[in-house]
């Protein structure tokens, strides 16, 4: 197994049959397995994510204090600026960033256990890429409208990883065969976004670069019902077939033997991860990082014998529910550290209130990530 491969449960399957509990409901009518580190991960991260949600509602550019905000959410009382800020502007976006974050998450585990390869998400082979230059389009020749704008998202992202898939599926899908597509394609669609991006004028051109960058701010409960729907159709079809992802992970022919349709399940996976990516991406705009390190920090610190989507999901929820808390409060701690030094100004504190988009923050915890992966394969001649 290569240092990018996926960890299957051929990896000490005693360890991992043993840690696995049986979960059974409706008299027994649906069953399945659950390790405890994984059920325990999974928790973690959602209620992670609970947390960071009530602090992005307290803090901001009107502070709301936590007994104005329970006032808020459960009766709408109280200072009308409070409750304009708790309702109609905080809670959608932290709820946005966990829905899109849950997608992005097990978008990127379907990925990465249909390929076998832990760099196979949809940042690399080509979906961003190609949902970008959708939106491009529609923004050059129609004028951006929301919904048009998400529509040619969804359709470029769809068929640009439809194409990948095709031309790294000829002779068998293997994972280093995906990712060199896919960032073939990325280069010649970052190449074609430019010369649109050139070509628009430049009111185009500025609306194009900020959805280009990824960001939940201005995002309203539209959004939030889109994705909510969207998720309540796909994950359940996800978890689904979540029985037959793992039986893959042993192997095409292995999984055969137990009676897995592998070409039919590896596409049915792959056009549910294209979904689930497709509508985070037509909701936030190109978010990278989520979709592909949160499946590999769930193995990490749930130790489980191969990818979850279910815990994958909930680390997704948490990292970008963090990475937005983060964004909306980094001039503020700039400010903050500004006052504090005092010989040295990074902004002006009219800039105090300032929203960095969250595609900007999990660029760079991307960067960070993957030089902390090399740096644990240093010397193994694997990186």
């Amino acid at each position: 197994m290569t240092a990018t491969e996926v960890r299957t449960g051929q990896e000490k399957p005693g360890r991992a049959l043993a840690a696995a509990r049986p979960v059974r409901w409706g008299a027994g009518r649906i069953s399945f397995r659950m390790h405890r580190r994984t059920a325990l991960v999974s928790g973690g991260a959602l209620l992670l994510a609970a947390l960071l949600l009530l602090v992005s509602l307290c803090v901001g550019s009107y502070p709301v204090a936590l007994p104005d905000v329970a006032r808020a959410l459960l009766y709408g009382t109280g200072d009308r600026l409070a409750v304009h800020f708790v309702n109609q502007e905080r809670l959608p976006q932290a709820l946005l960033a966990i829905l899109a974050g849950c997608a992005l998450g097990m978008s990127g585990a379907i990925f990465q256990s249909v390929s076998r390869n832990a760099l196979a998400s949809p940042d690399v082979i080509g979906f961003n890429s190609g949902a970008a230059t959708g939106a491009i389009l529609v923004i050059v020749t129609f004028g951006g409208a929301a919904a048009s704008v998400a529509a040619g998202a969804i359709i470029g992202g769809l068929v640009t990883a439809l194409l990948v898939s095709a031309l790294a599926s000829r002779g068998g899908l293997h994972g280093i065969r995906l990712v060199l597509i896919g960032l073939g394609v990325t280069a010649m669609l970052g190449s074609v976004n430019s010369y649109l991006l050139t070509r628009s004028s430049l009111n185009d051109s500025q609306n194009a670069h900020i959805w280009l960058v990824g960001t939940l701010n201005g995002r309203g409960w539209s959004s939030v019902q889109i994705m909510a729907v969207a998720l309540l159709v796909l994950v359940p079809l996800a978890l689904l077939f979540g029985r037959r992802l793992r039986m893959m992970e042993l192997g095409d022919d292995l999984a055969t033997g137990l009676g897995v349709r592998v070409n039919a399940s590896r596409l049915a996976l792959t056009v549910l991860g294209i979904g689930l990516c497709g509508v985070a991406v037509a909701s936030a705009g190109p978010i990278p990082f989520i979709a592909l390190a949160a499946p590999q920090i769930a193995v990490m610190v749930s130790r489980s014998p191969g990818v979850s989507l279910v815990s994958a999901g909930a680390v997704g929820a948490g990292l970008l529910s963090a990475a937005h808390l983060a964004s909306s409060q980094f001039f503020t701690a700039l400010v903050w550290a500004d006052q504090q030094v005092g010989w040295i100004r990074i902004v002006e504190e009219s800039q105090r209130n300032n929203l960095l988009p969250v595609g900007v923050t999990t660029a760079v915890l991307g960067g960070v990530y993957l030089a902390w992966v090399l740096f644990k394969r240093r010397g193994t001649g694997t990186a």
